[in-house]
Parts: structure tokens; C-alpha cells; sequence
């Protein structure tokens, strides 16, 4: 086990939207991105203290990994933590395909360490899973943990870092208001119990819980995410109308909101920011209290809503 433990925020930057290419229209998320706002947001995020970056190798093959190396060059290593992925899918045919994905990270983000490096899908867990302990011990990883992996995936990876050692110190999975699969299949409970960081991706799912887009107002033209979710916005807006309300009356936005939610429920929500704004959104969601019957009322509208939001690449977490 290495001797640091691993540093847990209370929220993380997601950049899996920087993996488009900049192009209005041209990628997963339709996001119009440049060097100079990301700059931006990478200063605000500092001075504000978020220092956990997730990122993958898979976002933009390279691209979001190559970009956030590029902006953090101006701060010192020890000031901020990375958080990258082994993917199955796109794993090579050499003798490690493992090392030989992490060596492409390490060179993309410009550094000789990686603070949480995981396994982003289950694909063949006895397999892949050992590939992580030498990893381990040459300290170019610092900490392991398993991202859409199920709670018998979890505990099989467990057991397998754990004859030589270590463990699984943290786990990552889409974790929403509405999408509350490893909560109902007690992967929290699990981690709660054995003080294990759960970290929630597509909190905000994707934007359609940010109040800003309507059947009206919809997402962008031609994204990925626009043709999932622009046909339930008509289904989510007594939910989003909600999360603004309650955002209204704690100076806040819904937003922020769906982000205290996460928290509240004992996560470590993983924001995607494109834009300075989002900072202070994370900084006023860390401040917000929400009521048990808040969390109840908010929940209950969600269910309302009927709508599925699982992801092409997760298996369904109950089984």
C-alpha cells in the first residue's frame, strides 16, 4: 500500500467535454472551446482550491489528457492531483497493454506520476486487474481504483490487488438524480462502509439538470448528448424547475444544487467545466444545505420523470 493517502475533494473537474475538438457541433458534447477560457478556468479552479483534474485517454484519444497537461504546466506538480484511465477497449496488443496506455497519459499530461489511475470498464476484471500492482510499486501510480464496474466486479478487484497488498481505493460511476443505479445496488453503502471515495460521473447529466436548456432552449445541434437527452427536457422540467427553486432561495442555481445533492449523498461529484462560470458553481454548491425532505421531494421528481439515462458503455449495476 503506498503510505500517502489518497487526497478526497469534495468536488472534482471533469474535462471529458474537452476531449471535442473546439468546434461548436464537432464532438460528444457540441462544446465551443478554447485555450485561453480553459486557461481561465484552470486559474480560477486553483485559486479556488480544486486541485483533482479526471480525465481518460479515451476523451478525444488523447485530446482532454493533452490539453489539461498543457494548462497545468504553470503550477507545481505537488498543487494539484490527476486522475486518468486504462480503458479495456482501446487496450493495445503489446506484452502490457496497461503500462503502454499509462506511458501515453503520463506523456499526454506531461508528468511521471499519476495520483488515481483506473480501470474505466470491466472487461475481463482477472485479466486486466493485475496489470495495476506493478504499476503500484514503481509509484508512477499512487492510488488504483475501478470506474463502471459492478459490485461483484468491485469486490473480485479487490480481492486481486489485495493478495499483493493493496486495494481499491476508489470507485467511479454515473451517479445522478436520475440515474441512481449503485446506490439501489448498494456499491454506497459498500464504500461508506469500508471508507472507500465514491466519485459520481454525469452528475449534472451532461447539462440537462442545469435549468439552461428547455424543449425551447435545447442542447446543441448535432451533439451526442443532444440527440440522448433533447427529447426528455419536456419530462425533467418540474425536476429542473425544482433544483432552481430550492438554488433561488440558498443565492443559487440548479445547477449547484444537483451538485450539493451529490454530496449530500456522500459523493464526490466529478463536474465537467468548460467555462470560468462553472467554478463558482462549485464553490456555492459546497456551501448549500439541503433538508432530508429536500432530498426527498428532489428524488421523488426525478422518479416522476421516467426517464433512462444509462450509458451505451454501462452494464446495468444491479445483476
Amino acid at each position: 500500500m503506498t503510505s500517502d493517502s489518497l487526497k478526497t475533494p469534495t468536488v472534482a473537474l471533469g474535462t471529458w467535454a474537452w476531449g471535442d475538438s473546439g468546434e461548436t457541433g464537432d464532438g460528444y458534447f457540441g462544446s465551443n472551446l478554447t485555450q485561453a477560457g480553459l486557461q481561465e478556468l484552470a486559474d480560477k479552479a486553483h485559486a479556488a482550491g480544486f486541485t483533482l483534474w479526471d480525465t481518460a485517454l479515451v476523451y478525444g484519444m488523447g485530446r482532454s489528457e493533452t490539453v489539461l497537461g498543457d494548462l497545468l504546466k504553470r503550477y507545481a506538480r505537488r498543487d494539484y492531483q490527476l486522475s486518468t484511465k486504462f480503458n479495456p477497449r482501446i487496450a493495445g496488443t503489446g506484452d502490457d497493454p496497461v503500462a503502454d496506455m499509462l506511458e501515453q497519459s503520463l506523456a499526454n499530461l506531461g508528468t511521471d506520476y499519476i495520483d488515481l489511475y483506473w480501470i474505466h470498464n470491466p472487461a475481463d476484471v482477472p485479466r486486466w486487474t493485475p496489470h495495476l500492482i506493478p504499476l503500484l510499486k514503481s509509484g508512477k501510480v499512487k492510488h488504483v481504483g475501478v470506474s463502471n464496474h459492478n459490485l461483484s466486479e468491485i469486490k473480485l478487484a479487490d480481492r486481486i490487488l489485495g493478495e499483493a497488498g493493496f486495494r481499491v481505493e476508489a470507485i467511479q460511476n454515473h451517479y445522478s438524480l436520475l440515474y441512481r443505479s449503485s446506490e439501489q445496488a448498494g456499491i454506497l453503502d459498500y464504500c461508506r462502509n469500508r471508507g472507500i471515495p465514491f466519485f459520481a460521473y454525469m452528475v449534472l447529466e451532461q447539462g440537462a439538470l442545469t435549468g439552461k436548456y428547455s424543449t425551447e432552449n435545447p442542447l446543441p445541434e448535432g451533439s451526442s448528448r443532444g440527440k440522448i437527452y433533447n427529447g426528455m427536457l419536456a419530462q425533467l422540467k418540474a425536476l429542473t424547475d425544482k433544483l432552481t427553486s430550492i438554488g433561488e432561495s440558498q443565492g443559487a442555481a440548479a445547477p449547484d444544487v444537483a451538485t450539493a445533492w451529490a454530496i449530500a449523498k456522500g459523493t464526490t461529484p466529478i463536474i465537467g467545466v468548460t467555462k470560468p462560470h462553472h467554478v463558482d458553481g462549485m464553490v456555492r454548491a459546497i456551501s448549500i444545505t439541503l433538508t432530508s425532505d429536500d432530498i426527498a421531494e428532489l428524488e421523488a421528481l426525478a422518479d416522476a420523470a421516467n426517464v433512462n439515462t444509462r450509458g451505451l458503455w454501462e452494464q446495468e449495476m444491479q445483476v
